[in-house]
């Protein structure tokens, strides 16, 4: 995923603050689930997680398909698709921190 996105920046599809956005929440969340591993405690995906996961394979498959000559889906998708990824990504990062702030607090 982070490949990807670095990727689509560099081709210019993507703007460089939603991959930071994405890729930063992909390390927070990762490493609020070794803070809980540590402590015995394992953190499982919520639907909202997996929804967001979904959402970013769309938005990349649909930038990269924007690249190619034939265009087999307008940009216009493209667009609200990685924006939709960028918001469930913000939402679930959000709901991950609400849900697990004892594993931060040592509870």
């Amino acid at each position: 995923m982070t490949a990807a996105l670095i990727g689509l920046v560099e081709l210019q599809l993507l703007p460089a603050w939603m991959a930071i956005v994405i890729i930063s929440r992909e390390f927070a969340v990762t490493g609020i689930r070794l803070i809980a591993a540590a402590d015995g405690v394992v953190i499982a995906a919520s639907s909202l997680g997996k929804w967001k996961t979904v959402s970013q394979i769309v938005a990349i498959a649909a930038l990269l398909l924007h690249n190619w000559p034939f265009q087999p889906i307008s940009f216009p998708f493209a667009s609200i698709a990685i924006w939709t990824a960028t918001v469930l990504t913000l939402l679930s990062g959000y709901d991950y921190f609400k849900k697990n702030k004892h594993v931060l607090k040592g509870q």
